[in-house]
């Protein structure tokens, strides 16, 4: 009974809408049919009156949101007018093209809201070729020879409007820049050199890396994504164009080995903004495909080129002189925060063919004998993982364990792992069969800008060891010039409390075996906590708010239904409302902020 009285109130709330003076007449409106949802019932009844105002089209859409936004006043007025004139429309076009009571409004609510989130994926079984026999593994040398080094980088964000001597202590989501509507305004922290962490990173900090990342002549390097900086309520498909080709180029010019890059959600505009190939939408992103295509064939050669324009941004190619195929993988469309994902009934699996061209390679590295490293930017066990498409990956991989021998993530702009098993009711050492290799960022917003360096060994291609490279903000140096020194050696500092024998892999049971001492360890799981943000950005983690039993739940999932993050919808909402800066970032990981945050904060303003 409650829910249709929601209904009908919502309903009548909205009827009155006509074209003309909508906005001015109706933002109040829509402040009480966003003050209505306090749970999944009166989220998707609200979805009714919000499919109304989707009907009357784009602008109205996106103008009404923007004046409930301003009306609040809890971001800038351009951050509300960028950040919904991008994404207001694609949000209307969803709520156009579907039956809102179905799942896929549930779905809607889930990434607009907090609320109708499932942790059980629709049934469905990749197509998988049968084995043709067992998988001839590389036997285990007595003696390893030297191990050779591959580097890790991630996130870089490079904000190539930073401005030294700009205000770094600013109301928006990154500062360092000058804004137009702090014109004339005082400077309380002038922006430095080398950085902020408030801040994106300057083109100086991205050069400083380069040159560091090329002083450990690795034999590649991979990158997972992210080029963009934070200001995503400015970025327009030429600045983000400009911004792919001029990084594309400085790794180009600093770094002599060859580069393995994967797309990222920022690395589009609209940010998230990645339409399936069913969606019919004139802001397609062939551009960013095309860019990539045309700046990465130097490194991947031209048959993954054309991959990387034909098969929306993934790619496989072979390492040069090794046993070694490298599969990239565009994993915004499993993303949550990708809009584009809601505007269909029909339930598709594979959206843009991705899983299937993982399969088709796979199976090709398996008749060929070789070996694969997946990379990608979200990982698949984060909470902002569709359980979907997390789910159909792990049959892949359960299925192509033995020539999957390394796979490498970003997003999170944190130093993290997460387990894969063959029985996720019984996570044992014996039952894990991957793990996902998380990258920390160079932006300074997540902690101090740091990357990976792995030894690897060359007749397994397997991971014997992990050095975390950071350069310190807080030195007094590092404005002058930034030291990029040994963070930690994962060898060093976890071999020890697990018992790790000195010719062992980092292999997947020796993650869970570190997961168990977390467990009864609290000094070793503290460390690990302080290693999150290299130590920039520490947040306690511990027992009393449940923070570190869910820590250890995700290190354990790899698939995204598996993990312990809860969707705390207005509760969770209602705590963190009026957090800012780099505390709001923590939250939603690599967003910043996005439209999920601008709901929550208009909600949050009227419900406290």
């Amino acid at each position: 009974m409650l829910y249709y009285r929601r209904l009908w109130l919502l309903t009548s709330v909205l009827a009155t809408f006509t074209v003309t003076g909508v906005v001015a007449q109706n933002s109040s409106q829509i402040l009480s049919v966003l003050e209505s949802i306090v749970d999944c019932a009166s989220c998707l009844a609200a979805l009714i009156p919000l499919q109304v105002l989707a009907h009357l089209g784009n602008d109205a859409f996106s103008d009404t949101f923007i004046a409930v936004c301003d009306i609040a006043q809890l971001e800038d007025p351009d951050v509300c007018s960028g950040l919904l004139s991008r994404l207001g429309p694609i949000i209307a076009h969803d709520l156009r093209s579907i039956d809102v009571a179905g799942q896929t409004g549930n779905r809607l609510c889930d990434a607009l809201f907090g609320f109708c989130a499932s942790k059980t994926p629709n049934a469905f079984s990749v197509p998988l070729p049968s084995p043709i026999g067992p998988v001839a593994l590389p036997s285990t040398p007595t003696v390893r020879k030297a191990p050779f080094q591959v580097v890790h980088i991630s996130d870089v964000h490079i904000d190539r409007e930073y401005t030294v001597g700009s205000e770094a202590n600013c109301t928006k989501n990154i500062c360092c820049r000058n804004f137009a509507d702090e014109a004339g305004d005082p400077i309380t922290d002038p922006a430095q050199p080398f950085g902020n962490s408030k801040c994106d990173s300057p083109i100086s900090l991205a050069d400083s890396m380069l040159e560091a990342v090329n002083s450990f002549n690795a034999q590649f390097v991979i990158f997972t994504g992210d080029v963009v900086e934070g200001a995503i309520w400015l970025t327009t498909q030429d600045e983000v164009t400009s911004d792919l080709t001029d990084f594309n180029a400085e790794m180009l010019s600093k770094i002599t080995a060859p580069i393995f890059p994967a797309i990222g959600n920022h690395d589009s505009t609209p940010v998230n903004s990645f339409p399936r190939n069913t969606t019919d939408t004139t802001l397609d992103v062939q551009w960013v495909f095309d860019t990539q295509s045309a700046g990465w064939e130097h490194w991947i050669g031209s048959a993954a080129s054309q991959q990387v324009d034909h098969i929306s941004g993934s790619y496989a190619a072979t390492v040069p002189d090794m046993n070694l195929v490298i599969l990239s993988v565009n994993t915004q469309y499993w993303y949550r925060q990708n809009l584009w994902l809601y505007d269909s009934n029909t339930f598709q699996p594979d959206p843009n063919g991705i899983l299937s061209f993982m399969v088709e390679q796979l199976q090709a590295a398996e008749d060929a004998g070789q070996r694969v490293w997946v990379i990608g930017h979200i990982p698949l066990g984060k909470a902002d993982t569709i359980e979907d498409q997390s789910n159909y990956y792990d049959q892949i991989l359960q299925r192509y364990k033995d020539t999957i021998v390394g796979q490498f993530f970003g997003h999170s702009h944190k130093d993290q792992f997460e387990i894969a098993y063959s029985d996720y009711s019984d996570q044992t050492a014996a039952n894990a069969v991957g793990v996902g290799l998380i990258c920390p960022a160079l932006t300074p917003t997540s902690g101090n800008p740091a990357f990976k360096v792995y030894d690897v060994d060359p007749d397994t291609l397997g991971i014997m060891n992990i050095r975390v490279i950071f350069a310190n903000i807080s030195d007094p140096s590092f404005q002058k010039n930034p030291t990029w020194s040994v963070y930690y050696d994962a060898r060093e500092t976890y071999g020890p409390l697990v018992g790790l024998p000195a010719t062992s892999e980092l292999t997947p049971a020796f993650w869970h075996n570190l997961t168990e001492v977390f467990m009864t360890n609290d000094t070793a799981f503290q460390l690990f906590n302080t290693f999150l943000s290299r130590g920039g950005a520490v947040s306690p983690c511990t027992d009393v708010d449940n923070c570190k039993n869910t820590t250890i739940c995700d290190q354990r999932a790899f698939r995204s239904q598996n993990n312990c993050d809860v969707d705390e919808g207005a509760f969770g909402m209602l705590r963190r409302r009026n957090v800012g800066g780099s505390q709001r970032q923590e939250r939603t990981e690599c967003e910043g902020i996005g439209i999920r945050d601008i709901f929550d904060e208009i909600r949050g303003s009227m419900q406290v």
